[in-house]
């Protein structure tokens, strides 16, 4: 028994919840440190803040991962963990720009840590079964095609997410002005309309798609599917020790990636207000620091809509040179993009650096999970999967213990050369993804 081809359209709802979960996530990335900020966090302890998420993931993901290989139930394998993720993440969404409400029980900023840990541990929950349901379903050829596809799904998503408060505010007239230590309404309803959104489009994945049963992939892959009993959770140790050489390349290439990315999300407001707008680095409840916040996530949202129409020609760059070259020279093009906010003249100079950006973050979303699906057992797809998490959460946990005073010590409270180390460490995951064995690029440039 082969896995079945599927049409364009197939693959698109195979991946339409990510649509949902990375507007979510392009509204925390953008927004989150902005929150903080307004409700009494300094700019070197931002990165503190945004800790416990991808510690959280860092544990909860291969367990994730591993139970959702030994999964069945009516709604199958890997769709009750996403959708799960996704109604957590959506309270989470909800609830964090509204955290002064529980000011009775704990001081506003805690409560809004605590929200941005849940809706980050959420979508992590959400994304690794996402993304071995496509390795799950899709035959090897059609890999590249369907996570580059995700990729588009994410990239439309997080423009939709970014650009939302400043299209409440600008074209609906909701105010981006609000009372010290509030968050401005405009902010507040993109939250919510972002949780709506999520939930609609899980469900159009969970009832739109259907997943191999145990007994078909013992079928198609000619050996039992691991969903018994006795295969015990101590067994991620052991996967971890036996993870593909493919596998352990790929996890430096992901390390530089998910550092530099990190310390953009975190620091690109603070960053682009001090760096750009001239305003004092301590700045962060001015009616121009919310008019810099509002157009960082316009800026983010221009990365994103790039990421989304250069994913449509992924595919077909990767059967020309291969995905380790197309991957290597996306990462150069967004490291220099990362470098080039240094030397912007004024806000819209950084359009330029956002569209290389988005070339570098349309590779990371697909490259790296198509070269790996290949390499990895079918009967532990998840469990990889979650694994490999390890490799993009563990960056970002190193960057949130020294990013912060690395910003208040080593540059002055300056959080532009922040942005400036995201960049060249997306140059060093450029020259580390050359010596990746790809051990299925052979069927992608055959097909």
């Amino acid at each position: 028994m082969k896995k079945r081809r599927l049409s364009f359209w197939e693959i698109w709802n195979l991946s339409f919840g990510f649509l949902g979960i990375q507007m979510g996530f392009a509204l925390q990335n953008a927004n989150a440190s902005r929150v903080l900020q307004i409700f009494g966090a300094d700019v070197h302890e931002l990165s503190w803040f945004w800790i416990v998420a991808p510690l959280t993931g860092l544990i909860v993901q291969p367990i994730i991962g591993h139970y959702s290989d030994r999964t069945w139930t009516r709604l199958g394998r890997r769709r009750p963990y996403f959708l799960t993720g996704a109604v957590l993440a959506s309270i989470g969404l909800v609830l964090m720009p509204n955290a002064d409400m529980f000011t009775a029980f704990l001081p506003t900023l805690w409560v809004g840590a605590g929200m941005l840990m849940i809706m980050d541990a959420s979508f992590n929950i959400a994304m690794e079964p996402f993304r071995a349901l496509v390795a799950d379903v899709l035959p090897s050829d059609q890999r590249t095609l369907g996570f580059s596809v995700q990729t588009i799904l994410i990239g439309i998503g997080a423009v939709i997410g970014s650009w939302l408060p400043y299209v409440l505010n600008n074209f609906f007239g909701i105010t981006n002005n609000a009372p010290e230590g509030m968050v401005p309404p405009n902010l507040m309803w993109s939250f919510i309309i972002g949780a709506s959104v999520l939930i609609i489009s899980i469900l159009v994945t969970v009832f739109g798609t259907k997943e191999y049963s145990p007994e078909e992939m013992e079928m198609i892959n000619g050996e039992a599917d691991e969903t018994e009993k006795e295969a015990g959770l101590m067994n991620i140790f052991t996967d971890f020790k036996n993870m593909p050489l493919t596998m352990r390349q790929l996890s430096w290439v992901q390390f530089f990636s998910w550092f530099g990315l990190f310390g953009m999300w975190v620091f690109s407001t603070p960053a682009i207000a001090h760096h750009i707008y001239g305003l004092p680095i301590d700045d962060a409840h001015s009616k121009t620091y919310q008019d810099a916040g509002d157009w960082v996530g316009i800026l983010f949202g221009i990365y994103n809509a790039v990421s989304a129409v250069y994913a449509f020609f992924l595919p077909a760059i990767a059967k020309k040179i291969g995905r380790k070259k197309t991957h290597a020279f996306s990462l150069i093009i967004g490291g220099l993009g990362l470098i080039s906010i240094y030397f912007a003249p004024n806000e819209n100079w950084l359009i330029l650096s956002m569209i290389a950006i988005g070339i570098a973050w349309a590779s990371i979303l697909a490259m790296p999970y198509a070269i790996l699906a290949g390499s990895i057992p079918p009967r532990k797809m998840g469990v990889y999967m979650g694994i490999f998490n390890f490799f993009i959460v563990i960056p970002q946990i190193i960057n949130a213990l020294i990013g912060g005073p690395m910003v208040k010590y080593f540059y002055g409270g300056n959080a532009i050369w922040a942005l400036v180390v995201s960049g060249i460490s997306f140059l060093i995951a450029a020259m580390l993804v050359i010596r990746v064995n790809d051990v299925d690029d052979t069927v992608e440039l055959k097909n």
